[in-house]
């Protein structure tokens, strides 16, 4: 695969739901979670909170980590505060933009 190919993919798919998050932000949680997951693994970042102890990486998984707890509780009709939904929205809209930015193509 070509360099930056995979950036561009993502960059795409990101773009492609801004217009979910923006009309239905917990529709929306499930794919921003499946994205950043395959940024986080292509990128060589563990998913899990006991592969990773030191910062810079323990921050970004246990944001991932936060963010995906909220998403699950979506996902199983849970009743969910809106500013919870809108916290697990920015934390996946910051991990974008870190492994975007930190990572260059």
């Amino acid at each position: 695969m070509e360099p930056g190919v995979d950036r561009h993919e993502w960059e795409t798919e990101w773009q492609a739901l801004e217009p979910l998050v923006a009309d239905s932000p917990a529709e929306a949680l499930p794919e921003l979670d499946a994205l950043i997951e395959r940024m986080m693994v292509a990128l060589g970042y563990p998913i899990a909170a006991d592969d990773v102890e030191e910062p810079p990486e323990h921050d970004i998984v246990a944001e991932f980590l936060e963010a995906r707890q909220i998403t699950r509780l979506v996902d199983v009709g849970e009743t969910v505060d809106p500013g919870d939904i809108g916290a697990a929205v920015a934390s996946y809209r910051n991990l974008y933009e870190h492994l975007t930015t930190s990572h260059p193509a």
